[in-house]
């Protein structure tokens, strides 16, 4: 019997490819997503259950699944008030946590930010370094970071300023060599490649820079 896993955020651009390819994975049957909007994909391997995320203990009994894949965020452009998008970017990772540790799912993968650091001065780096720690501290079986660098989007929906940005990084590529290579542009069909690819093996590593993503998800 194949695998259930749940995704987060499956109407993102890096959730939308991380359910695609695993709608196309024989490892997995059934693939639960909690959202706010439906992914108007029609699959009989899809569940979904559509409503607020900021009340994600309300669907505790559904939440159930051999692996939790967490690619929600926002940005600032998009979310002006620190204080929704804190509930975004902290708060519905780390009650995601909380309810698979609750109802012992061993995996739980997250994607962060490169920089995320909780004692970083900056509030996005700060928030999603509290979040790496706290989801840490719920120790679930096996706990997976991934902090890429600037995402290259293949969306309608690419920001005027984020694709400008993308461009220059991915023109500039070559640019970052050895230590630097973390700071490089990536896919985000990669790095859903790659999360993939950790869930499916034991690594030891719980933290992957964006460097090792591009490899993982090669």
């Amino acid at each position: 019997m194949g695998k259930t896993a749940i995704i987060i955020g499956a109407t993102g651009a890096t959730g939308n490819h991380l359910l695609r390819l695993l709608l196309l994975d024989k490892r997995y049957d059934s693939i639960k997503l909690f959202s706010r909007s439906s992914c108007k994909i029609n699959h009989p391997k899809i569940k979904e259950y559509l409503g607020n995320l900021f009340e994600l203990e309300k669907q505790i009994e559904e939440f159930t699944a051999d692996e939790v894949f967490c690619c929600i965020g926002t940005t600032k452009k998009q979310t002006p008030d620190e204080s929704i998008y804190r509930k975004i970017d902290f708060g519905i990772p780390v009650t995601a946590a909380k309810i698979a540790k609750q109802n012992k799912i061993p995996k739980f993968l997250v994607m962060s930010s490169m920089g995320a650091n909780s004692k970083s001065n900056a509030f996005y780096t700060r928030t999603k370094g509290e979040m790496e720690e706290s989801i840490s501290n719920f120790k679930i079986a096996s706990t997976y970071i991934f902090r890429p660098s600037l995402l290259i989007r293949n969306s309608k929906e690419t920001r005027i300023l984020e694709s400008i940005g993308a461009s220059f990084m991915k023109a500039t590529n070559f640019l970052f060599l050895g230590s630097l290579k973390k700071y490089r542009a990536i896919k985000t069909i990669t790095v859903a490649s790659a999360m993939i690819e950790v869930a499916n093996s034991k690594l030891e590593s719980s933290l992957f820079l964006s460097d090792e993503i591009q490899k993982l998800g090669a």
